[in-house]
């Protein structure tokens, strides 16, 4: 992961020059290994690069051998070698990932982004044409915005966050997810088409357990590619979980399969890092001997508890840290200038990942994987239990993954990347996407009298009571642990502490007096007012507020406001029955 810059047919790019690097190092908390740009005609490029695959040859902006072709990407690509394979008449310049786009950009045009299997955002000069591509991956794991200037209406600029854009722009959008730019037509149009994309259409196919299960496992496995070492976001909650424990299970796998040369075994009694070659002499992965996996929260903290018990049962080293209420306080106006967001849950939820990612960066750790994406797939998060029916569960379901790059998404990306650390999100990946996508919504329903609780059949997918040649794969108390929202999980004191906080910081008097411009996204709770002045502060500008979605329950269920999980009536049935 990294970050990008680019302005496309500007008027002076030479004499803008100066003012793109600028630009371009207010992200440079994303790419922190090196700097990179090019101009070509009137279009300037810019790269700030996090190293994770390619490290000796991978630096960017990337340019064809002809040099017509220049290409800046933050993302990872995990189908590179099959994509290599598919055009092998390219003059390849390096073994970076990325670097196959110019070529399925050459062959396909603007499909190019459907040949894709990754995360990914990125901008494509055709010098030939002065043409710029953009696209962004199918979900919108990788954050990109795009914006103009009313100055310079010819001038269309990319960014990877909203911060590089705020001063020279005053039109601004998100970049949407599955969606690629052109710059001949001036048009976004979308290319990622899935059948479930359109909410209103029910799928009826019933659950296959063992796949979901065999999905899952192959969509890990493709994201440990990386030369640098990794590990596993562990809060102890269903997700987590059962990431760290497939990726505890492949990372175990690919060290049996060690070129013996590359093999100490006093490295892995230590854990350190070694790298893995297979039978043809390519990369497997590079890590630790075994996997390391981090925790974060409040002293005492319930996930914390959890997350202990997963680590020894998976046999992760395990790295728990802790964090004051305020200590959380502190980092607030920190988060809100990374996340770029003011919306409640993921300000919460955000705080203690930002500080977890720190933690992490300076432990010598550059890419994570992390169980973002889950409770939207499986509508696990507790107020689904109060769907009127299964259809109303597949919709909303499907509107909670749309919205994912302006919520969990945006969370992951830029909570990590504030410190030059990429997290990975298997529970999105294309193919399992489109496997639990499709499922019947009846086979997801939660029906606590027939115990099916929230996620059921994930859970069960990798409950092997009945198999008794697998090993399994997580304690039974943590495979059917209730969901807690991160933010809860961290410790229940962390939002009341926000709460109360807000409550003294926001008089009655300011409350009752909202802020014209907010027109009617007017803030009902002192905690969301509080946020909102923070993130007007950092981003003044009118069209800023614009790129942001607040995260809130299904009101019409008869839902509680506040999206905590704790306020959800599932949660304090199952306290009662505790």
């Amino acid at each position: 992961m990294c970050g990008i810059f680019a302005t496309f047919r500007h008027e002076d790019v030479q004499a803008f020059k100066p003012r793109a690097l600028q630009l371009s190092k207010r992200i440079r908390h994303r790419g922190p290994d090196w700097s990179g740009n090019i101009i070509k005609n009137s279009t300037i490029m810019a790269h700030e690069r996090l190293a994770i695959v390619g490290l000796d040859s991978g630096a960017q902006p990337i340019t064809s051998p002809c040099g017509d072709y220049i290409l800046s990407v933050n993302g990872e690509i995990y189908n590179h070698i099959q994509l290599r394979e598919e055009c092998p008449e390219y003059q390849y310049k390096s073994l970076s990932d990325c670097e196959p786009i110019i070529p399925m950009y050459l062959k396909y045009d603007l499909d190019a982004p459907k040949h894709l299997d990754g995360m990914f955002a990125w901008c494509l000069y055709d010098a030939k044409k002065d043409r710029i591509v953009a696209a962004r991956d199918p979900i919108g794991i990788t954050t990109l915005y795009m914006g103009r200037s009313s100055m310079c209406p010819k001038t269309v600029f990319f960014a990877s966050e909203l911060k590089c854009l705020t001063d020279d722009c005053d039109n601004i959008i998100a970049f949407p997810p599955g969606h690629v730019y052109d710059s001949e037509t001036d048009k976004i149009t979308r290319y990622y088409t899935p059948n479930w994309l359109d909410e209103t259409k029910i799928p009826s196919t019933p659950v296959d357990l063992k796949q979901i299960r065999h999905t899952l496992e192959k969509a890990v496995r493709k994201r440990l590619m990386a030369e640098v070492p990794y590990g596993v976001l562990l809060s102890g909650g269903l997700d987590s979980s059962l990431i760290a424990a497939i990726a505890a299970r492949e990372t175990e796998k690919a060290n049996k399969e060690l070129d013996p040369r590359k093999y100490d075994e006093q490295e892995e009694a230590e854990g350190h890092h070694l790298a893995g070659i297979d039978d043809e002499g390519n990369l497997l992965s590079a890590t630790w001997s075994r996997l390391h996996s981090f925790a974060i929260g409040l002293p005492g903290a319930p996930d914390l508890v959890a997350a202990r018990k997963v680590a020894k049962f998976i046999g992760s080293i395990h790295h728990e840290h802790t964090f004051t209420l305020q200590e959380g306080l502190d980092a607030l106006d920190d988060v809100i200038y990374h996340l770029e967001t003011y919306d409640v849950t993921t300000i919460r939820a955000s705080t203690p990942m930002f500080l977890l990612s720190r933690k992490i960066k300076a432990q010598g750790v550059k890419m994570v994987l992390s169980g973002e994406g889950s409770d939207e797939i499986f509508g696990g998060y507790l107020y689904f239990a109060q769907a009127p029916s299964a259809a109303e569960f597949h919709t909303e379901s499907v509107k909670r993954v749309k919205n994912l790059h302006l919520s969990d998404c945006l969370r992951a990306n830029k909570s990590t990347m504030a410190w030059g650390l990429e997290a990975r999100v298997p529970f999105l990946d294309k193919e399992f996407l489109d496997l639990c996508m499709n499922i019947d919504p009846k086979d997801k329903l939660i029906n606590q009298k027939e115990g099916r609780i929230e996620k059921y059949i994930l859970r069960k997918a990798f409950d092997t009571c009945d198999e008794p040649d697998v090993k399994p794969y997580l304690p039974e108390e943590i495979l059917w642990r209730q969901k807690e929202q991160f933010s809860d999980g961290v410790g229940y004191s962390w939002i009341d502490g926000l709460k109360d906080t807000a409550e003294t910081v926001i008089s009655d008097e300011m409350f009752a007096a909202p802020k014209a411009h907010w027109g009617i996204d007017v803030p009902t709770t002192k905690e969301a007012f509080w946020y909102r002045l923070k993130f007007d502060a950092l981003f003044p500008q009118p069209t800023a507020a614009e790129t942001v979605m607040r995260w809130i329950p299904k009101a019409d269920w008869g839902c509680a406001e506040d999206p905590s999980g704790r306020f959800a009536k599932i949660h304090e049935q199952h306290v009662e029955d505790a």
